[in-house]
């Protein structure tokens, strides 16, 4: 029945979202502020399909540690999920993501229309300073930057790897960085096609005002985020029916 039931999911989502990205394309001829909506419309249809097909849920804590204005939002990266369900809580945000994505049919235009910032991982300078300079931009128009610092999804329970790239945003920008914490992972595991029910826990962290050092930044930051990812992650096994992949997270942890 699991099985079954994330199939119908995985298919759905896909489906779905090409569907919508047909038939919400004519807003890519008109500017980006008047086309924005289509965005958190497909996040929130997205998240019925994810509730209906796949028994996801999801609470969230912490919106009034949302500033008002330009900011990054630096977030853990556990699954797909956050990637598509954490859309509709900022007014005007920007991903920085692979370069290779624009390059998707369709899912592309929509990254170019909506001034997503692409980075290419392959020049690392020159990739750092571009970068730079669309956050910049984003900034000054009191867009949201929203950053995976870790880069790349790990297992929810397993060692975080972040990179230190947020930390230079952060002294340049000299805007607020808001850590937010989930436990996504265990609901939507990466790499998985299998998707198991349960509420997804999303924790937005009292911002860190700029003024630290990089590395104090840094340091705090990673705390932040993984001391309250670990606790929505503990707390997940109160659940009625505790996701199965607790017990890999259990299995990570007596391995460290």
């Amino acid at each position: 029945m699991l099985l079954l039931r994330s199939t119908l999911f995985q298919v759905s989502f896909y489906i779905v979202t090409l569907l919508l990205m047909i038939m919400f394309s004519p807003v890519l001829l008109l500017p980006r502020k008047w086309g924005w909506w289509v965005v958190p419309t497909w996040s929130n249809i997205l998240q019925f399909v994810m509730r209906v097909t796949g028994g996801i849920k999801v609470e969230v804590r912490g919106r009034e540690n949302l500033p008002k204005g330009g900011y990054i939002a630096a977030m853990k990266h556990q699954s797909a999920w956050e990637t598509v369900a954490l859309i509709p809580l900022f007014r005007s945000p920007t991903f920085i993501l692979k370069r290779e994505l624009r390059w998707i049919p369709i899912f592309g235009w929509y990254t170019a229309k909506f001034k997503q910032i692409p980075i290419n991982r392959g020049k690392r300078s020159a990739a750092l300073a571009a970068m730079m300079e669309a956050a910049k931009e984003a900034i000054a128009e009191e867009r949201q930057i929203l950053i995976f610092p870790e880069g790349t999804r790990r297992p929810a329970g397993g060692e975080p790897k972040y990179k230190f790239g947020i930390a230079h945003l952060y002294r340049d920008l000299k805007c607020p960085v808001v850590p937010i914490a989930h436990n996504a992972g265990l609901y939507w595991p990466r790499a998985s096609w299998k998707v198991f029910p349960g509420t997804v826990i999303v924790e937005i962290l009292p911002p860190i005002e700029p003024g630290l050092s990089p590395n104090a930044f840094y340091e705090r930051m990673v705390t932040d985020i993984e001391t309250a990812s670990d606790r929505l992650i503990d707390e997940a096994r109160a659940a009625r029916r505790p996701s199965p992949v607790l017990d890999k997270v259990d299995t990570l942890k007596s391995a460290g």
